[in-house]
């Protein structure tokens, strides 16, 4: 058989489209040329397989060797194509059964030596091929991400040889088989390490139960830090779907995914001169950026007016839709983004604004760093204040309740909205508002009375409502009450510093 067809996959985005190997072996003076729109890290394959296939006791074919990667508009890169090439060449030169290609797909980059090493993408391959009812053979440093994927058939190894005696049928690869347990979801912070700020904590209990976005703001020391990162500790559980989506992120830029504690909330904390490429993601080959790392955990922003006010202008589009599409000349991609925001700032460039050493004009300059409509996707805005001298060792002594106490309250609430709504309150669309979030005519005017005088919008508006809404579900409430709205217009700090500041 002078012709051999092998599967393999590449990598767009989180998906793993399907790529024929087709190997031609034809007479005449030999060379090797590679074909079907292969980047520099592809077509460096041919060297690296040559050696591989010598080096692993094979006699390589002295002829003309034509490698097709189809489809052929489908751009290629990186060196996972680099083991199906092997078996290709293999096949063409007939040491391989035609019909025991049909069934299996196969990724890996080669070492000189024959070697097998890992690659980037193998949970979206994995996924892809299990979809498809075939069995993969991956590096085995890929076996333990890949084994995530529940019912996919994983054929890991370390050489060339290995594999092809697999394919062969002389000696078989075991089925890979997970030798890890599931651990609980386990955090070194907790919400007892931060000294009083029970406002700050009820917020971050209300913004945990309805998936809301969060500001703090106060000045410096208070523990705007310290609880946006306790965030985490009182989130609900992830669902396997939405793990595997965090977890296919992490493998395709080729960050580890630890099987045991995968369902652990992702958090990530940019410095605040990242740009906007590496905040949303993008590159000549679009890549995820710190919204998609995050999808499905917490992204926090600390000192919010140091960020570039445009770099921040771009998370008003992810923040709405939850996901982010990357285009470029010749690429497009579209990464998942559904990210819970946490930023902190001071409300003043001196840190406070009861030193006097910043005028109104200063202050709203400093502000103004940020725009209305970013400001306007933030559901909850809360003031943290600096805790009175005489009061610190009481609230020492009396820290509160702890993350698992605020986590059962907070798994319960969104349970409820997901039985009654099918998703979290922060995600309730307008005409869904106007079903779950019904008012009575006093409520309503007062609600409506509140929003002139503060000057909110409309979309702050339904913010405001659906805050309410998850204020309750935590109390168990089937309607929202006037103390519940009471409260949910209480969490506008920033609003209500704003207008403070313009009417001086």
């Amino acid at each position: 058989m002078s012709l051999a067809i092998v599967y393999s996959r590449a990598s767009v985005g989180i998906d793993a489209p399907l790529v024929t190997v087709e190997v031609h072996l034809a007479n005449g003076l030999p060379c090797f040329n590679l074909v079907g729109l292969p980047e520099a890290s592809v077509r460096e394959a041919k060297d690296r397989v040559r050696s591989a296939l010598i080096n692993s006791g094979f006699e390589f074919p002295a002829k003309r060797i034509t490698v097709n990667l189809a489809p052929a508009d489908l751009p290629k890169e990186g060196a996972r194509f680099d083991l199906a090439i092997a078996i290709g060449i293999i096949a063409a030169s007939s040491q391989l059964p035609e019909h025991s290609l049909q069934n299996i797909e196969l990724a890996g980059e080669l070492a000189l030596s024959g070697e097998i090493r890992s690659i980037k993408g193998a949970l979206p391959f994995t996924y892809a091929c299990h979809k498809a009812n075939r069995a993969v053979v991956l590096p085995a440093e890929n076996a333990a991400e890949a084994s995530l994927i529940d019912g996919a058939k994983i054929f890991a190894s370390n050489q060339l040889l290995d594999v092809f005696h697999h394919i062969a049928g002389q000696k078989n690869l075991n089925f890979y088989q997970p030798e890890f347990t599931q651990k609980e979801s386990q955090y070194e912070n907790d919400l007892q390490d931060v000294v009083g700020q029970a406002a700050g904590k009820r917020a971050l209990e209300i913004a945990a139960a309805g998936g809301h976005n969060l500001l703090f703001t106060g000045p410096p020391g208070t523990g705007k830090t310290m609880l946006a990162s306790r965030l985490v500790t009182i989130l609900p559980p992830m669902s396997d779907e939405e793990a595997l989506a965090s977890a296919a992120i992490h493998s395709i830029v080729g960050k580890p995914v630890d099987p045991a504690t995968w369902k652990q909330r992702n958090y990530r904390h940019p410095h605040h001169t990242s740009s906007a490429v590496a905040l949303v993601g993008g590159g000549s080959v679009p890549r995820p950026g710190e919204i998609s790392l995050a999808h499905n955990g917490v992204l926090f922003l600390d000192e919010l007016p140091e960020f570039d006010r445009k770099v921040l202008d771009v998370l008003r589009e992810p923040l709405e839709s939850g996901s982010v599409s990357i285009s470029r000349a010749a690429r497009q991609a579209q990464f998942p983004a559904r990210f819970q925001l946490v930023a902190a700032m001071n409300p003043s460039p001196t840190g406070s604004l009861q030193d006097g050493r910043s005028s109104s004009d200063q202050v709203l300059r400093y502000l103004n760093r940020i725009s209305g409509p970013f400001l306007d996707r933030i559901d909850l805005q809360v003031d943290v204040p600096k805790l009175p001298n005489n009061d610190f060792s009481e609230q020492v002594k009396s820290r509160g309740e702890n993350s698992q106490t605020v986590r059962d309250r907070v798994v319960t609430a969104h349970q409820l909205q997901i039985n009654q709504r099918g998703k979290p309150n922060a995600q309730l669309g307008s005409k869904e508002i106007e079903k779950h979030c019904a008012l009575s005519k006093a409520d309503q005017a007062f609600l409506h009375n509140a929003v002139e005088k503060l000057g909110l919008s409309l979309r702050t508006y339904h913010r405001v409502l659906k805050v309410a809404r998850t204020i309750a579900d935590l109390a168990n409430c089937s309607q929202i009450e006037k103390s519940h709205l009471a409260e949910a217009l209480n969490y506008r700090a920033f609003d209500r510093m704003l207008v403070q500041l313009t009417n001086n």
